[in-house]
């Protein structure tokens, strides 16, 4: 029987050493933008009121922030795509939750809160794409 061995090449090894940088940029990014949503969390959320502020902040500041980014990074002049990666898909991805955005809904409808879940769910839309959009616009 004859053992076949696969020899990588300079290009193989150079692109899975990209693929690896990449995934730790993101990593390293959702991690910290997911350790700044759990303490924005802690300071914003209001046991009282049952009102997910510390989502609705995230999610907004992270719309603003993805903004920004993305349109520094559209410029081609003053985010690599790195950094790019690191703070759009890395931070602002584990920064903002839709999943923790769906439950609190699903909470808000179970409980028979129609007010709150209309309003949170209209305004988290609308003031996230006013962000995005702002983001985009301050740096143009």
């Amino acid at each position: 029987m004859k053992i076949i061995y696969f020899e990588p090449t300079t290009t193989d090894y150079q692109l899975k050493t990209k693929q690896l940088k990449q995934l730790l940029l993101v990593f390293l990014g959702g991690g910290f933008g997911s350790v700044l949503r759990f303490i924005i969390g802690k300071w914003l959320n209001n046991s009282e009121t049952g009102i997910p502020y510390g989502t609705f902040a995230a999610n907004i500041i992270g719309s603003l922030l993805i903004g920004i980014i993305l349109g520094l990074a559209a410029k081609n002049e003053t985010l690599s795509q790195s950094q790019t990666l690191l703070l759009a898909t890395g931070l602002c991805g584990g920064f903002t939750t839709f999943s923790t955005f769906a439950y609190e809904n699903h909470v808000f409808l179970k409980s028979g809160d129609f007010t709150s879940f209309a309003i949170y769910t209209i305004a988290s839309f609308v003031v996230g794409f006013l962000a995005v959009f702002l983001g985009m616009f301050l740096v143009k």
